[in-house]
């Protein structure tokens, strides 16, 4: 009977879909330029990749380690920004300040959390941010059994 239901609720989705015409966008990196801090502020944990240029070996480094693992990010409500361009400097960069490669990871209230010259492993990343205030309530709201 659940499985009836879920196929249900799957095939009326697939509708809407269809009839709007509009596909779900996909999770993916967003530049620097295109991210505003204030419409961020709780709704995303933004997680910036900064380096000087695209080519930067700790920049590419941190892409291929992320990339395969973009749902767990996701399940966190992370806001992947990549900024590589340091003039014109983008609203994070001007904030942040980062020198070089730098992988900078801010809570939902847009204070900053951690700072790292190197690249970090999706499961460090995730673990950091289970470790949040912010994502302990929310883990707790979902499941209140938890406590």
């Amino acid at each position: 009977m659940k499985f009836v239901v879920l196929t249900l609720a799957g095939g009326f989705a697939v509708a809407a879909l269809a009839q709007d015409g509009v596909a779900p966008a996909p999770y993916a990196p967003v530049p620097a330029s295109a991210v505003v801090l204030a419409d961020e502020l709780y709704l995303h944990r933004i997680v910036v990749v900064f380096a000087d240029t695209p080519q930067d070996p700790a920049f590419v480094r941190q892409m291929e380690i992320l990339t395969p693992h973009m749902g767990d990010l996701q399940d966190r409500d992370v806001l992947l920004v990549t900024d590589t361009e340091p003039k014109p400097a983008s609203e994070l960069r001007a904030r942040l300040h980062p020198r070089g490669f730098s992988l900078v990871i801010m809570d939902k209230d847009g204070t900053v959390a951690i700072r790292k010259p190197l690249p970090w492993d999706v499961r460090e990343i995730s673990r950091s941010i289970d470790k949040f205030p912010s994502r302990i309530a929310e883990v707790l709201e979902r499941n209140p059994a938890g406590r």
